[in-house]
């Protein structure tokens, strides 16, 4: 990809943040223009202020963070497992999370105690699965793949209960967040630092990616050390998830569809297919919350409905698109 298609690429992603942002903020059950952001920016004390600052930004950002986590995150596990439909949660640590989260909320704690059980359960799941997956012999990306899918299925097992003793009045709520939640999101500074710090990080690690993307051998082969970018991307990818998923609970799709999106784009570099992920994600994330809020107002939807719903067929579509030729894999 040229350098002016890739400033062209880059300045479409900042103008669709941009715009997803102002029309997260600018939309909802309550009317409000222009006039009223400027008015809100410039320091005006009124309802509908309160509305833009104290309701709907928190939920804009924190949107946006969580999308941009996701599609990061996603992005570096479909270079870990070399599997093109790995997405963050493959690997069991959104269903640690989940079952964290749903357990504080049938014992009835507070929100602090609720992320922290979630956090929990994520440290617990990546360290199930890491440990599991190396055993006493080699680790490699299949075993690594297996361990986490089988670690996801007992997690699933183990929400399926939860779910089954909740009482009427928690069983909603728990409902709503497994099936992503912004409604309650505060501005999100943590999950900012983990997204920057994530990015510096990954984008560091941008040739070594790339080498890694062409195969184990040919980067063992340039100087890479596989085994510790392995350690190195799966503990990243683990933050990343674990951090999208405190702030928004299980949301699908978006670190599955968005790195193909910008691949199919012509991005391949990872050290500018990452920032690009970053942005792409997060403004998807924003417009399906946007969505999910204003399709059915003053009903609000699940955001992973949302995402779910524009995902599926997105996906079947890069499926089609991408089939091979009559007789190419005979």
């Amino acid at each position: 990809m040229n350098p002016l298609h890739t400033a062209l690429l880059f300045a479409i992603l900042v103008l669709l943040a941009v715009a997803s942002v102002l029309a997260g903020l600018l939309s909802g059950s309550i009317d409000t223009g222009w006039h009223d952001l400027f008015a809100a920016l410039s320091g005006v004390h009124d309802t509908t202020s309160m509305v833009l600052l104290q309701l709907r930004w928190p939920r804009v950002a924190a949107a946006f963070v969580s999308g941009a986590l996701l599609a990061t995150a996603g992005a570096l596990m479909q270079v870990l497992l070399r599997n093109p439909l790995a997405d963050p949660y493959v690997l069991g640590i959104s269903g640690g999370a989940a079952s964290g989260a749903l357990l504080a909320m049938l014992l009835g704690l507070g929100s602090v105690w609720l992320h922290g059980a979630a956090l929990g359960g994520a440290l617990l799941s990546m360290l199930l699965v890491f440990g599991l997956a190396h055993g006493s012999g080699s680790w490699s990306a299949q075993r690594l793949l297996l361990t986490g899918v089988v670690i996801a299925a007992g997690w699933g097992a183990l929400i399926g209960f939860l779910l089954a003793l909740a009482p009427e009045r928690h069983l909603r709520g728990m409902l709503f967040w497994l099936m992503g939640d912004l409604s309650d999101a505060p501005v999100p500074l943590a999950g900012s630092l983990v997204l920057v710090a994530g990015l510096l990080v990954s984008s560091g690690l941008g040739r070594a990616l790339n080498l890694l993307a062409h195969g184990e051998q040919v980067a063992s082969a340039l100087g890479v050390g596989v085994t510790a970018l392995r350690r190195l991307l799966y503990l990243l990818g683990s933050v990343l998830t674990a951090a999208a998923v405190l702030l928004a609970g299980s949301v699908g799709f978006v670190g599955l569809i968005v790195p193909h999106l910008l691949r199919l784009a012509g991005l391949r570099d990872h050290r500018l297919l990452l920032p690009a992920t970053a942005l792409l994600g997060g403004s998807l994330l924003v417009l399906a919350d946007t969505l999910a809020r204003t399709l059915l107002a003053p009903r609000q939807l699940p955001v992973g409905v949302v995402t779910a719903l524009l995902g599926v067929p997105l996906f079947l579509l890069l499926l089609w698109r991408n089939r091979p030729a009559p007789g190419e894999g005979d």
